[in-house]
């Protein structure tokens, strides 16, 4: 399993606080059968994000994972808060936040509410090369009261990430309600732990890999956890995905301008 969504790396945000708690972090991952990591640090107004720091603290990682035998490979992204400062730079520098300095970005939007402007912003990181990844929104407040912006966004190209915790009842009943009515749609592209600790926000996918195969389906569960996100680690195309249940079906009555731009 590939883990595109991870507060591994120490003293960078909310997550780990020590290099001895990443490790320790690590070493659960790799039991529980995951093999890539995205180390994605918060860049919001409380935490800053330097890609140097942060590529260099990987790279320090990295090795003593290598010394303690921790079959771990790690990658670099951030948790991509939609402050007017993270969008400036990121139209300046595409792959300033994005995983592996590739396409793909993680992107997180406020509880509520949902500023009117989101759809731009998305349809603007398209047009500078970028694919953007919505993390969890089945725990997004406005979302759970109400997923139609959320359907526009599907449409326009954006993909999903639900978090691995969701499914499994940990973070709550209606976040695991709504990862359930998303999944059951297949309007989900990865599954990922978003790991904070050891504890509270462990570094575990294999029970959400599971109940997804045995409610939706093998490929399915094949498709959220190892391959689509072994296509964002590694910068490449997703494959042809499983159809999205009605995600088209009132097209003939309302199309966005969003929408028509992209033909869809």
């Amino acid at each position: 399993m590939i883990d595109i969504h991870h507060h591994l790396l120490w003293d960078q945000d909310d997550g780990s606080n020590s290099l001895e708690l990443s490790l320790e972090m690590a070493q659960i991952a790799a039991d529980d059968g995951i093999t890539h990591i995205a180390c994605t640090p918060h860049s919001n107004s409380y935490y800053d994000y330097n890609p140097d720091v942060v590529s260099a603290k990987i790279a320090e990682l990295q090795q003593h994972l290598h010394r303690e035998n921790i079959p771990i490979t790690l990658g670099r992204g951030c948790d991509f808060h939609t402050s007017y400062d993270n969008i400036r730079q990121a139209h300046e520098d595409p792959i300033r936040f994005s995983l592996n300095s590739g396409s793909y970005l993680l992107v997180e939007i406020p509880d509520q509410p949902l500023p009117p402007s989101l759809d731009e912003v998305f349809y603007e990181m398209q047009l500078d090369g970028l694919v953007p990844i919505l993390t969890h929104p089945e725990r997004n407040l406005s979302l759970q009261k109400d997923l139609s912006r959320l359907k526009a966004w599907l449409r326009g190209g954006v993909l999903v990430q639900v978090t691995a915790g969701s499914v499994t009842g940990r973070m709550g009943k209606t976040a695991q309600r709504i990862a359930y009515e998303l999944l059951s749609k297949r309007w989900v592209h990865f599954l990922a732990t978003d790991a904070h600790n050891t504890t509270s926000r462990p570094p575990r996918m294999r029970e959400a890999m599971e109940l997804v195969a045995e409610k939706y389906g093998s490929d399915y569960a094949h498709l959220l956890c190892v391959s689509n996100p072994l296509a964002a680690f590694t910068n490449k195309p997703l494959q042809p995905q499983m159809e999205a249940l009605g995600l088209y079906e009132d097209e003939t009555v309302s199309r966005t301008w969003w929408q028509r731009l992209f033909g869809r």
